[in-house]
């Protein structure tokens, strides 16, 4: 209950403007008064002169400052700030001359009322209040300005991740189809099992991947099955070595991160040039790092100069997104074996 009544105080703004032309008056009634030891005389000026400043201070934050200051139109607001400033001098003028002189500086009256380097001095000794009073404005007009430019980019990067995460969908979906597909045109018994693994495959794209992050044990359970229902197209011609190394535990990692690799490996390594295609997976989770490698053979020379798919287009924007200064990506397409190393800091 404390705290929530000192939170309230804190961001009353009310109060904050009373704290700061109290601080205002009693600075400079310090100040002034520890000169001659005439404290009271001087709280009494400072308050004398108080309305007059905080009306040309609110005028400037909230007319000035908004209609001319921010949107550029300097001209205009050094102009008006000129007028206002000449204005407020002469009804500081007409406070001194009429309250503060007869009492404190009676010798002060034998000047005109009209008299310009007085006036120039009343308004110039407003400006110290006013301009700590828009600094501090411009200051929040800032902070304001960073919070909402921080919140926009979140809101970018989280619609544009969303937006990456539902092509791999259709992408995979695709491919997992069209190896279903050629199943089905063998009339292959393992066809049903396949469906299955697919039903798997499908129930973790859309019901565990909501989240940023996973575990990685559900990530390589997925793999899993994804290697089963490959293996079980290319049958004998096809060696998967998946190799998990390194404790696993709660390690954590971005979904479908490692599925456009693996992919990209059984897509172009399984090829009908080779006589026996091979993909090597290896996942070794150390301390703080997470080293993961794909890695296939391919038919010498082919596809050397092959430009990356939407998948691996997709996952290096993913990784930018969510790992920017947390990861490393090599891709060395060699003349017989493609490899991919990819290295993610906890």
């Amino acid at each position: 209950m404390l705290k929530r009544k000192i939170d309230w105080l804190w961001q009353n703004r009310v109060l904050q403007h009373i704290l700061f032309w109290l601080a205002h008056v009693v600075f400079y009634g310090v100040l002034y008064g520890s000169f001659e030891d005439h404290y009271r005389q001087y709280f009494i000026e400072e308050l004398l002169y108080l309305p007059g400043k905080i009306v040309f201070t609110y005028f400037t934050l909230y007319f000035l400052l908004p209609r001319y200051l921010l949107p550029g139109k300097y001209s205009s607001f050094f102009g008006w700030l000129f007028v206002s400033s000449f204005v407020a001098g002469l009804l500081q003028r007409y406070v001194a001359f009429n309250y503060d002189y007869p009492y404190y500086y009676p010798e002060a009256l034998k000047d005109p009322f009209f008299y310009i380097p007085k006036i120039v001095k009343m308004f110039v000794a407003i400006y110290p209040v006013t301009f700590v009073a828009v600094a501090i404005k411009l200051l929040k007009y800032w902070y304001a300005n960073q919070q909402a430019q921080q919140v926009l980019t979140q809101e970018k990067l989280e619609a544009e991740l969303k937006f990456l995460k539902t092509q791999i969908h259709p992408h995979f979906l695709f491919n997992t189809l069209n190896n279903l597909y050629a199943l089905t045109l063998k009339k292959s018994d393992k066809a049903p099992d396949t469906v299955l693994k697919l039903s798997e495959l499908i129930n973790y794209m859309l019901y565990e991947c909501t989240s940023e992050i996973v575990l990685l044990s559900k990530e390589i359970k997925f793999i899993q099955n994804y290697i089963h229902i490959e293996k079980m197209r290319h049958g004998d011609k096809l060696d998967v070595d998946l190799r998990i190394s390194g404790e696993v535990g709660d390690r954590k990692i971005a979904p479908l991160i490692l599925l456009p690799f693996v992919e990209n490996s059984f897509k172009h390594g399984a090829s009908e040039e080779l006589q026996h295609s091979w993909v090597k997976i290896t996942i070794d989770v150390q301390p703080s790092v997470t080293l993961i490698k794909v890695e296939n053979n391919k038919a010498a020379g082919h596809d050397v100069d092959r430009k990356p798919g939407i998948g691996i287009q997709n996952v290096r924007r993913r990784l930018d997104l969510l790992y920017p200064n947390g990861h490393e990506l090599k891709i060395m397409n060699g003349e017989e074996t493609f490899l991919v190393i990819l290295t993610i800091q906890e």
